[in-house]
């Protein structure tokens, strides 16, 4: 049975949010909020839990995971950037935009594109994933909360509780949330290239 917790929307409590990163860094499966839809995170480091989050998406190995960041800074740690990506990723994060980037080998390999040695990266404008990754000190994978067969990502939290109280540890409600995902954007191409258009305005 997951935990629920009620999280303000733009004051995020910091004992739920410790809390949060706490069963995150033990290994836990978390949904929380983003600026675009709800997510399904788990620690960067964390095998089983990496499982866990293939097996409730069904997703394969050659699917693109992503870190989510606190900052710039930090996703500099994460992906290899050169002087025209940075200021791509300068003027667009925190934002609605995944970034695919060459991986570091901080990277855990398993959630480096087997093929083309890439990792998505994003910073989210959402007070309650900053304050969940602040708390728990580093990058979290994730992937957006849409189950198989699903058009459309999950949006209420009470829905998301209902479906996956079985699958998950926690899910954090910060409100309805979106169903446009991310704008994907390839920066290993010269100027960058947008893959999906998503939330995010045109480069």
């Amino acid at each position: 049975m997951s935990q629920f917790f009620s999280v303000h929307p733009t004051h995020p409590q910091q004992r739920l949010l410790s809390q949060a990163a706490d069963i995150v860094a033990r290994g836990g499966l978390v949904v929380y909020p983003t600026d675009t839809t709800y997510a399904l995170g788990c620690h960067i480091g964390d095998k089983n839990a990496l499982d866990r989050v293939r097996q409730i998406r069904r997703l394969d190995r050659h699917h693109d995971l992503t870190l989510v960041c606190r900052d710039l800074s930090e996703l500099g740690t994460y992906a290899r950037v050169d002087n025209a990506a940075y200021r791509i990723l300068k003027r667009l994060t925190p934002g609605p935009y995944t970034f695919l980037l060459p991986a570091t080998r901080e990277v855990p390999r398993r959630l480096v594109h087997p093929r083309k040695k890439t990792i998505g990266l994003r910073v989210p404008d959402n007070p309650i994933a900053l304050g969940l990754l602040e708390a728990l000190g580093e990058p979290m994978m994730t992937t957006t909360m849409r189950l198989p067969g699903d058009e459309l990502p999950l949006a209420d939290p009470e829905e998301i509780r209902e479906r996956l109280e079985h699958a998950v540890d926690l899910v954090i409600d910060g409100g309805i949330g979106g169903i446009e995902p991310t704008t994907v954007v390839d920066l290993t191409v010269t100027g960058g290239e947008v893959v999906r258009a998503g939330a995010g305005q045109d480069l």
